[in-house]
């Protein structure tokens, strides 16, 4: 049997990444159908791809509270941007100023850096500090310096591709055009460095859009700063924290129990999650085409 231009391999190949891709978006089909679920019928029966009856509840409970859940749309878009700009320019900085070899203290410097992806102070003191020190409570730096906005492994990663991936005679090259360090870094090494750009900035993009930590810990519980994730999860305590309580009437009692619980979660990450869902498809193209452009042979 003839197979074309497509060899064994290739086609088993594409058949196992197939059967991957569809086993990787068969949970987010279940999680939209469920969130459009009856609450009663996810209880009875479980989830299912075919619900037996379809209900708007939990949605229409999330978005009877949209004025604070638009907020933390605007609050989360704002810190994932900034936050993405500020610690990707930073690491690749830091990256850069590493990947020089005759660098004064350079091996203190890399010590420091792998020191802290080893060892952590602990949360108590990195509170403190954070609270206390440089008074970061209920500001918006509060989510975005804490944890995310410098990592030492991104700092490593931008270090090891500058120094294995750039050529060095195009750094020669640009020190005998009479070049300085921070000309060469902007004009000559950014531009050809799209793959690590890409692959450090839009993890961390996404680690800020699902952040809820730090709004946990260093936000009160009615700031305005409120990013999505912490909102949603504050409604899911506060459904929690209603069904467990004995509330003394029955009037109350009645309406806790038919919040929709059960759904209500399927409908929260699907709230929480349908931006990304929405977006990504734009993104991959830059993606690819980080991974594709600006690659220098010696």
């Amino acid at each position: 049997m003839k197979l074309g231009r497509y060899k064994k391999w290739e086609l088993s190949g594409h058949i196992l990444f197939i059967i991957m891709a569809f086993l990787a978006i068969i949970p987010f089909v279940l999680l939209i159908i469920s969130s459009f679920s009856d609450e009663q019928a996810v209880v009875r029966n479980g989830y299912s791809f075919f619900p037996e009856k379809f209900s708007l509840t939990a949605y229409h409970y999330i978005f009877e509270q949209w004025e604070m859940i638009g907020g933390g749309y605007l609050v989360t878009i704002i810190v994932t941007c900034v936050g993405t700009f500020f610690g990707t320019t930073m690491a690749a900085l830091i990256g850069w100023t590493l990947s020089r070899k005759h660098l004064p203290g350079r091996s203190m410097l890399l010590f420091i850096v792998t020191f802290t992806m080893m060892f952590h102070g602990g949360l108590t003191a990195q509170y403190i500090i954070y609270t206390q020190i440089f008074q970061l409570k209920n500001t918006i730096l509060g989510l975005l310096i804490p944890n995310l906005m410098l990592n030492g492994y991104f700092i490593m990663t931008f270090r090891n591709y500058f120094e294995h991936s750039i050529p060095g005679t195009l750094i020669e090259a640009a020190k005998i055009d009479g070049a300085s360090e921070i000309k060469t870094f902007f004009k000559i090494v950014l531009p050809i460095s799209g793959p690590i750009i890409i692959t450090i900035g839009l993890p961390l993009a996404l680690m800020y859009w699902n952040d809820w930590t730090n709004g946990l810990y260093y936000l009160s519980h009615d700031s305005k700063l409120q990013s999505i994730q912490t909102i949603l999860n504050n409604i899911n305590e506060n459904i929690k924290f209603l069904q467990s309580n004995d509330l003394g009437n029955a009037a109350a009692a009645l309406s806790t129990a038919e919040l929709p619980s059960t759904t209500i979660r399927m409908a929260m990450a699907v709230v929480g999650i349908l931006p990304i869902i929405l977006v990504f498809p734009f993104l991959q193209k830059w993606l690819v085409r980080g991974m594709t452009e600006g690659a220098v042979k010696e």
